[in-house]
Protein backbone atom coordinates (compact mmCIF):
# COMPACT_ATOMS: atom_id res chain seq x y z
CA UNK A 1 0.00 0.00 0.00
CA UNK A 2 1.13 3.52 -1.06
CA UNK A 3 -0.11 7.00 0.26
CA UNK A 4 -1.68 9.10 -2.64
CA UNK A 5 -0.16 12.25 -2.14
CA UNK A 6 3.61 10.54 -2.22
CA UNK A 7 2.17 8.53 -5.26
CA UNK A 8 1.07 11.82 -6.90
CA UNK A 9 4.53 13.70 -6.21
CA UNK A 10 6.39 10.74 -7.66
CA UNK A 11 4.50 11.74 -10.85
CA UNK A 12 5.45 15.34 -10.32
CA UNK A 13 9.43 14.37 -9.90
CA UNK A 14 9.92 12.20 -13.12
CA UNK A 15 11.29 14.12 -15.75
CA UNK A 16 11.28 12.14 -18.54
CA UNK A 17 8.16 12.28 -20.59
CA UNK A 18 7.75 8.27 -21.07
CA UNK A 19 8.35 8.21 -17.20
CA UNK A 20 5.50 10.62 -16.06
CA UNK A 21 3.07 8.48 -17.95
CA UNK A 22 3.65 5.42 -17.17
CA UNK A 23 3.82 6.78 -13.02
CA UNK A 24 0.65 8.39 -13.80
CA UNK A 25 -1.31 5.77 -15.37
CA UNK A 26 0.13 3.91 -12.54
CA UNK A 27 -1.41 6.33 -9.90
CA UNK A 28 -4.85 5.81 -11.84
CA UNK A 29 -4.80 2.22 -11.59
CA UNK A 30 -3.87 1.99 -7.85
CA UNK A 31 -6.57 4.67 -7.19
CA UNK A 32 -9.42 2.59 -8.70
CA UNK A 33 -8.47 -0.59 -7.10
CA UNK A 34 -8.17 0.80 -3.53
CA UNK A 35 -4.93 -0.14 -2.77
CA UNK A 36 -3.14 4.10 -1.71
CA UNK A 37 -4.24 5.48 1.63
CA UNK A 38 -6.16 8.11 1.94
CA UNK A 39 -5.64 10.45 4.96
CA UNK A 40 -5.33 14.02 5.50
CA UNK A 41 -6.15 14.56 8.64
CA UNK A 42 -2.54 15.38 10.32
CA UNK A 43 -1.72 16.96 7.32
CA UNK A 44 -0.80 20.56 6.09
CA UNK A 45 -3.75 21.61 3.92
CA UNK A 46 -1.24 23.24 1.29
CA UNK A 47 2.00 21.00 0.59
CA UNK A 48 4.60 23.68 -1.06
CA UNK A 49 7.38 21.73 -3.66
CA UNK A 50 10.05 22.52 -5.97
CA UNK A 51 8.55 23.11 -9.45
CA UNK A 52 7.36 20.06 -11.77
CA UNK A 53 10.19 17.49 -13.22
CA UNK A 54 10.40 17.91 -16.62
CA UNK A 55 12.93 16.93 -19.40
CA UNK A 56 15.56 19.54 -20.72
CA UNK A 57 14.31 19.90 -24.18
CA UNK A 58 12.06 21.69 -24.88
CA UNK A 59 13.97 24.92 -24.52
CA UNK A 60 11.68 27.11 -22.72
CA UNK A 61 10.80 30.68 -24.14
CA UNK A 62 8.10 33.67 -23.89
CA UNK A 63 4.88 32.78 -25.21
CA UNK A 64 5.27 35.13 -27.77
CA UNK A 65 8.99 33.64 -28.99
CA UNK A 66 7.07 30.36 -30.03
CA UNK A 67 6.62 30.72 -33.88
CA UNK A 68 3.17 30.39 -35.62
CA UNK A 69 3.28 28.35 -38.83
CA UNK A 70 0.77 26.89 -41.68
CA UNK A 71 -0.41 23.95 -40.73
CA UNK A 72 -0.34 23.10 -44.65
CA UNK A 73 3.45 22.88 -44.40
CA UNK A 74 4.92 19.44 -42.92
CA UNK A 75 7.12 21.93 -40.61
CA UNK A 76 4.13 23.94 -39.38
CA UNK A 77 2.08 21.03 -38.63
CA UNK A 78 5.40 19.27 -36.39
CA UNK A 79 5.67 22.65 -34.77
CA UNK A 80 1.75 23.06 -34.11
CA UNK A 81 1.15 19.42 -32.64
CA UNK A 82 4.17 19.82 -30.95
CA UNK A 83 2.90 23.21 -29.24
CA UNK A 84 0.06 21.23 -28.49
CA UNK A 85 1.87 18.05 -26.48
CA UNK A 86 3.29 20.51 -24.72
CA UNK A 87 -0.11 21.76 -23.29
CA UNK A 88 -0.81 18.36 -22.44
CA UNK A 89 2.38 17.11 -20.60
CA UNK A 90 2.30 19.89 -18.98
CA UNK A 91 -1.28 19.27 -17.93
CA UNK A 92 -0.77 16.06 -16.23
CA UNK A 93 1.83 18.13 -13.80
CA UNK A 94 -1.01 20.27 -13.25
CA UNK A 95 -3.60 17.76 -12.10
CA UNK A 96 -1.07 15.77 -9.48
CA UNK A 97 -0.04 18.98 -8.45
CA UNK A 98 -3.65 19.79 -7.48
CA UNK A 99 -3.49 16.46 -6.21
CA UNK A 100 -0.55 16.63 -4.07
CA UNK A 101 -0.52 20.08 -3.03
CA UNK A 102 -4.12 20.60 -1.47
CA UNK A 103 -4.91 18.14 1.25
CA UNK A 104 -8.32 17.94 2.99
CA UNK A 105 -10.87 17.91 0.17
CA UNK A 106 -13.19 14.92 -0.20
CA UNK A 107 -12.36 11.88 -1.91
CA UNK A 108 -13.88 12.60 -4.91
CA UNK A 109 -11.74 15.93 -5.54
CA UNK A 110 -8.84 13.27 -5.68
CA UNK A 111 -10.86 10.96 -7.92
CA UNK A 112 -11.35 13.84 -10.35
CA UNK A 113 -8.09 14.80 -10.79
CA UNK A 114 -5.88 11.49 -10.97
CA UNK A 115 -8.06 10.37 -13.85
CA UNK A 116 -7.59 14.07 -15.62
CA UNK A 117 -3.67 12.73 -14.90
CA UNK A 118 -4.38 10.11 -16.80
CA UNK A 119 -6.30 11.22 -19.66
CA UNK A 120 -3.64 14.40 -19.96
CA UNK A 121 -0.71 11.30 -20.12
CA UNK A 122 -2.65 9.25 -22.73
CA UNK A 123 -3.44 12.37 -24.87
CA UNK A 124 0.47 13.18 -24.78
CA UNK A 125 1.56 9.78 -25.41
CA UNK A 126 -0.76 9.89 -28.64
CA UNK A 127 0.68 12.80 -30.03
CA UNK A 128 4.35 11.58 -29.08
CA UNK A 129 3.40 8.51 -31.41
CA UNK A 130 2.02 11.10 -34.38
CA UNK A 131 5.11 13.67 -33.70
CA UNK A 132 7.13 10.09 -34.31
CA UNK A 133 5.17 9.47 -37.48
CA UNK A 134 6.30 12.93 -38.47
CA UNK A 135 9.76 12.60 -37.78
CA UNK A 136 10.55 14.57 -34.82
CA UNK A 137 9.63 14.05 -31.54
CA UNK A 138 8.92 16.51 -28.03
CA UNK A 139 11.14 18.66 -27.10
CA UNK A 140 12.52 19.29 -31.30
CA UNK A 141 11.17 23.28 -31.57
CA UNK A 142 10.94 25.53 -28.15
CA UNK A 143 7.94 25.88 -25.76
CA UNK A 144 6.53 28.24 -23.40
CA UNK A 145 5.84 27.39 -19.46
CA UNK A 146 2.57 29.64 -19.48
CA UNK A 147 0.64 26.62 -17.76
CA UNK A 148 3.02 25.90 -14.79
CA UNK A 149 3.28 29.74 -14.26
CA UNK A 150 -0.28 29.78 -13.46
CA UNK A 151 0.01 27.06 -11.08
CA UNK A 152 2.55 28.64 -9.05
CA UNK A 153 0.02 31.72 -8.86
CA UNK A 154 -2.07 29.58 -7.63
CA UNK A 155 -0.16 27.87 -5.53
CA UNK A 156 -1.69 29.22 -1.89
CA UNK A 157 -5.33 28.20 -1.90
CA UNK A 158 -7.75 25.47 -4.05
CA UNK A 159 -10.44 28.13 -4.54
CA UNK A 160 -7.85 30.17 -7.09
CA UNK A 161 -6.87 27.15 -8.49
CA UNK A 162 -9.57 25.31 -9.53
CA UNK A 163 -11.13 28.78 -10.79
CA UNK A 164 -7.65 29.70 -12.86
CA UNK A 165 -6.25 26.92 -14.14
CA UNK A 166 -9.67 24.54 -15.38
CA UNK A 167 -11.76 27.57 -15.67
CA UNK A 168 -9.66 30.21 -17.37
CA UNK A 169 -6.84 28.46 -19.51
CA UNK A 170 -8.07 24.93 -20.19
CA UNK A 171 -11.28 26.31 -20.78
CA UNK A 172 -9.64 28.28 -23.33
CA UNK A 173 -9.53 25.13 -25.10
CA UNK A 174 -12.88 25.02 -25.46
CA UNK A 175 -12.88 27.63 -27.51
CA UNK A 176 -10.41 27.55 -29.80
CA UNK A 177 -10.03 23.25 -30.58
CA UNK A 178 -12.71 22.95 -32.91
CA UNK A 179 -11.22 25.82 -35.50
CA UNK A 180 -7.71 24.04 -34.75
CA UNK A 181 -9.79 20.59 -35.63
CA UNK A 182 -11.20 21.97 -38.75
CA UNK A 183 -7.48 23.57 -40.29
CA UNK A 184 -6.30 20.28 -39.59
CA UNK A 185 -9.20 18.77 -41.96
CA UNK A 186 -8.34 21.63 -44.40
CA UNK A 187 -4.76 20.03 -44.67
CA UNK A 188 -5.98 16.53 -44.92
CA UNK A 189 -4.84 15.66 -41.51
CA UNK A 190 -7.17 13.35 -40.46
CA UNK A 191 -5.02 11.56 -37.46
CA UNK A 192 -4.02 14.92 -36.52
CA UNK A 193 -8.06 16.21 -36.25
CA UNK A 194 -8.98 13.03 -34.68
CA UNK A 195 -6.57 13.62 -31.73
CA UNK A 196 -7.82 16.75 -30.99
CA UNK A 197 -11.17 15.82 -31.22
CA UNK A 198 -10.63 13.65 -28.99
CA UNK A 199 -8.83 15.87 -26.56
CA UNK A 200 -11.16 18.20 -27.24
CA UNK A 201 -14.05 16.06 -25.98
CA UNK A 202 -12.79 14.93 -22.78
CA UNK A 203 -11.23 18.22 -21.58
CA UNK A 204 -15.41 19.02 -21.52
CA UNK A 205 -15.15 16.75 -18.72
CA UNK A 206 -11.96 18.54 -17.09
CA UNK A 207 -13.66 22.08 -17.06
CA UNK A 208 -16.37 20.51 -15.60
CA UNK A 209 -14.41 19.22 -12.85
CA UNK A 210 -12.79 22.63 -12.24
CA UNK A 211 -16.35 24.12 -12.38
CA UNK A 212 -17.77 21.74 -9.91
CA UNK A 213 -15.05 21.95 -6.68
CA UNK A 214 -15.06 25.28 -7.41
CA UNK A 215 -18.86 25.77 -6.61
CA UNK A 216 -18.21 23.93 -3.87
CA UNK A 217 -15.38 25.60 -2.55
CA UNK A 218 -17.62 28.62 -2.87
CA UNK A 219 -20.83 27.35 -1.02
CA UNK A 220 -18.04 25.98 1.77
CA UNK A 221 -16.47 29.90 2.36
CA UNK A 222 -19.91 31.45 1.76
CA UNK A 223 -18.88 32.97 -1.43
CA UNK A 224 -21.37 34.10 -4.44
CA UNK A 225 -19.28 32.05 -7.55
CA UNK A 226 -19.89 34.53 -10.44
CA UNK A 227 -18.79 37.24 -8.34
CA UNK A 228 -15.52 35.40 -6.98
CA UNK A 229 -14.42 33.87 -9.85
CA UNK A 230 -14.47 37.77 -11.70
CA UNK A 231 -11.92 38.72 -8.65
CA UNK A 232 -9.96 35.87 -8.84
CA UNK A 233 -9.54 36.20 -12.94
CA UNK A 234 -9.03 39.95 -12.17
CA UNK A 235 -5.92 39.42 -9.90
CA UNK A 236 -3.76 36.22 -10.96
CA UNK A 237 -4.69 36.21 -14.70
CA UNK A 238 -2.55 38.65 -16.80
CA UNK A 239 -4.52 39.83 -19.64
CA UNK A 240 -8.43 39.62 -19.94
CA UNK A 241 -10.72 36.69 -21.20
CA UNK A 242 -11.84 37.36 -24.68
CA UNK A 243 -13.75 35.67 -27.10
CA UNK A 244 -15.70 34.57 -29.11
CA UNK A 245 -16.36 31.74 -26.48
CA UNK A 246 -18.08 27.92 -27.34
CA UNK A 247 -20.97 28.84 -25.66
CA UNK A 248 -22.46 25.10 -26.07
CA UNK A 249 -19.04 23.90 -24.71
CA UNK A 250 -18.52 25.65 -22.06
CA UNK A 251 -22.19 25.23 -20.34
CA UNK A 252 -21.17 21.71 -20.61
CA UNK A 253 -18.31 21.94 -18.59
CA UNK A 254 -19.87 23.87 -16.32
CA UNK A 255 -20.34 27.54 -16.73
CA UNK A 256 -23.42 29.06 -16.75
CA UNK A 257 -25.70 31.28 -19.68
CA UNK A 258 -25.66 34.67 -17.43
CA UNK A 259 -21.83 33.99 -16.42
CA UNK A 260 -21.00 33.89 -20.16
CA UNK A 261 -22.79 36.80 -21.27
CA UNK A 262 -21.00 38.64 -18.34
CA UNK A 263 -17.92 38.38 -20.55
CA UNK A 264 -19.35 38.22 -23.81
CA UNK A 265 -19.99 42.06 -23.11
Amino acid sequence: MGNVFEHAHRVLRATEPQEKCRLAFELSKDWETGILVYETNSLESVMNITAAGRPERPVLTRPRGVARRSLHTSEGRKAFMHAIAHIEFNAINLACDAVHRFRGMPRDYYGDWIGVAADEARHFTLLQDYLHKLGCRYGDFPAHGGLWDMAERTAHDVLARMALVPRVLEARGLDVTPAMIERLQAACDIEGAEILRIIYQEEIRHVAAGSRWFRYLCAQRGLEPRATFRELVERHFTGELRGPFNMEARIMAGFDAEELEGFAG
